[in-house]
């Protein structure tokens, strides 16, 4: 029977499939890294006080990165190149969601209208994180190779998103309530597209390291197609919504070490 369970053990198991897993994700997170690490240079002076809650979430997200390389190496694996089809961040970046890296690489000071985007952004896809973190947290939390690292990217996936949370609806308050959920729904749409294209492209080459039989691939294929459907018609809500977190000020201290 198919299980997010027994599909990411499956995985998990075999040395192919793991290196190709950490090193996409090592990829993504280190991307998701260097562009908070721009932003928050380049933060303007009306938004000065969120520079080092940027460069700790940029932090994090490098924290991560070494933390799947550090899983690969556990093993005596070295990364892979990252197929195109499955480079998350790079396909949002490309579907110009969130803020361009030809403008990040310029010095030039973003301004407040930039920082909505980008935290309008991010609280999309650190929804997306999150979700997938805790599905990893649920079935292994307590795995001996890998649960000590899900608890802690799971920790900061939920941080990443209170603070996104939190931050636009101060900026919601100062007049960009229009402009953020005009962003987060033009984001959102294009997010679960995206996530599905994906899923798709990992899945397959998932099954050619796995020699997975293709009745198992059409049916793993016609799921990622369903969640699409249902996220079309009514899960993207979900992604655009605003609530004040429980955990305020979650990105206001320096990053947590890996323990």
């Amino acid at each position: 029977m198919l299980s997010p369970r027994s599909l990411f053990t499956e995985i998990l198991d075999d040395d192919d499939s793991f290196r190709l897993f950490c090193s996409i994700a090592a990829s993504g997170e280190s991307q998701g890294g260097w562009e908070n690490g721009r932003i928050s240079a380049l933060v303007p002076e009306s938004q000065r006080d969120l520079a080092p809650k940027i460069a700790r979430h940029g932090a994090d997200e490098d924290k991560h990165g070494r933390i799947f390389n550090a899983l690969m190496r556990k093993r005596g694996l070295a990364a892979v190149p990252v197929p195109q089809d499955t480079d998350y961040t790079m396909l949002l970046e490309r579907n110009g969601i969130g803020l361009a890296h030809a403008r990040l690489r310029q010095d030039a000071a973003l301004t407040e209208g930039d920082i909505v985007t980008y935290l309008s952004h991010s609280r999309v896809t650190e929804q997306r994180a999150s979700e997938q973190m805790a599905l990893l947290l649920k079935h292994f939390g307590d795995h001996p190779e890998i649960g000590k690292a899900v608890k802690t990217i799971a920790r900061d996936e939920d941080n990443h998103l209170a603070y996104c949370h939190e931050e636009l609806l101060r900026l919601a308050a100062l007049g960009h309530g229009r402009r953020i959920q005009r962003i987060l729904r033009e984001c959102a749409m294009a997010e679960i597209r995206i996530y599905r294209d994906v899923s798709l492209a990992v899945m397959t080459h998932m099954a050619r390291v796995l020699n997975w039989p293709a009745p198992k691939l059409a049916v793993l294929k016609a799921g990622i197609h369903g969640v699409y459907l249902y996220e079309r018609a009514f899960g993207w809500r979900r992604m655009v919504s605003l609530s004040m977190p429980a955990h305020r000020d979650a990105l206001g201290g320096p990053a947590v070490a890996i323990a």
